[in-house]
C-alpha cells in the first residue's frame, strides 16, 4: 500500500478517487472532502474471467479520465490485508456466479493490489475491503456497528466506536444446507428462489449475526439492498444507499482503515 501522506498533510480541498470494484461492475467518481461527488460516475461491467492483470488495467482505463486528484481510494469484494488479497470469491470465477476456479483463486491469493494500483495510477492508494469502505461512509460513531452488503455476494464490517475493526470474513460461515452466508444471500440464489424466499434468508442471517456479535446498529447497502424493506432488517437496522460504496473513500482515510 502507497501511503505517501497522514491525514494531516492532505489539503484542505483534498480530492479522492474513490473506486468501487463488484463482482458485476466497476464504478469510480471523484469525491471531495465533504464527501460529496464532484465528477460524473462512471462503470464498466466486470470483465469474466477477470485475473489480477486484466483488473489493473480496467480500473486504469476506466479511470482515466479522473486521475487530476490527491489521493484514490479502492473498495475491493474480498479479504484485503495490508493491500495484498487474500481472498476474491466473485473474481475466482471464469464467469459471473459460476464455480470457483483453482487457477484464478491462486492467482489472487497475495497479489499487491495496492502496489499495482499505486503504480499504476501514480498516486496515494489505498485498498480494502468494499463493506468496510461503505461502511465508513454510514457509521454514527456509536457502540458496535455492524455493516452487510447485499450484491453479487455479501460483505460485513464492523466498526467499534468508530473504529473500523479488524476484516474478517463471516459471510464465509455455514447458513443452512450446506451453504455459507456469502452463496445462501448472493445474488444468483436471489434470482433462483426469488426476492420473497431471498428476503426471509435475510432475515434469519441478521438475526443469526445478531446473536454472534450484539451489534446496537445495522447498516445494510449494496446493490440488492433495495430489494427489502425496513420490516425485513429490524428494528435496529438502516438501508444505506448504494452510493455509500463510493462516498466512503474519503472517510476511509481518516479511519487509518
Amino acid at each position: 500500500m502507497t501511503k505517501a501522506h497522514t491525514d494531516t498533510t492532505w489539503p484542505a480541498d483534498v480530492l479522492t478517487l474513490s473506486i468501487d470494484i463488484g463482482g458485476s461492475g466497476v464504478k469510480a467518481s471523484v469525491v471531495n472532502a465533504q464527501a460529496m461527488m464532484v465528477s460524473d460516475r462512471v462503470r464498466v461491467d466486470t470483465p469474466y474471467p477477470c485475473p489480477p492483470e486484466l483488473l489493473v488495467q480496467t480500473v486504469t482505463d476506466l479511470v482515466a479520465p479522473l486521475l487530476d486528484v490527491n489521493r484514490v481510494s479502492v473498495g475491493f469484494p474480498g479479504l484485503v490485508r495490508d493491500g495484498h488479497v487474500i481472498e476474491v470469491p466473485s473474481l475466482s470465477r471464469r464467469e459471473y456466479g459460476g464455480e470457483r476456479d483453482p487457477l484464478l483463486a491462486a492467482a489472487w491469493h497475495g497479489f499487491d493490489l495496492a502496489r499495482a494500483l499505486a503504480e499504476s495510477f501514480r498516486l496515494p492508494t489505498k485498498v480494502v475491503n468494499d463493506a468496510d469502505m461503505q461502511g465508513c461512509a454510514v457509521v454514527q460513531g456509536d457502540g458496535l456497528e455492524f455493516v452487510l452488503t447485499l450484491g453479487t455476494g455479501v460483505g460485513t464490517a464492523l466498526f467499534s466506536n468508530g473504529v473500523l475493526l479488524p476484516h474478517l470474513e463471516l459471510s464465509h460461515g455455514p447458513f443452512k444446507g450446506g451453504l455459507t452466508f456469502d452463496i445462501a444471500l448472493g445474488n444468483a440464489q436471489r434470482k433462483e428462489i426469488g426476492n420473497e424466499r431471498w428476503s426471509r434468508r435475510v432475515r434469519r442471517a441478521i438475526a443469526a449475526f445478531d446473536d454472534m456479535l450484539f451489534f446496537d446498529r445495522l447498516f445494510v447497502g449494496g446493490g440488492n439492498a433495495k430489494q427489502l424493506s425496513t420490516a425485513d432488517i429490524g428494528p435496529k437496522g438502516e438501508i444505506v444507499p448504494n452510493t455509500s460504496g463510493i462516498l466512503g473513500g474519503v472517510r476511509v482515510w481518516d479511519l487509518d482503515a
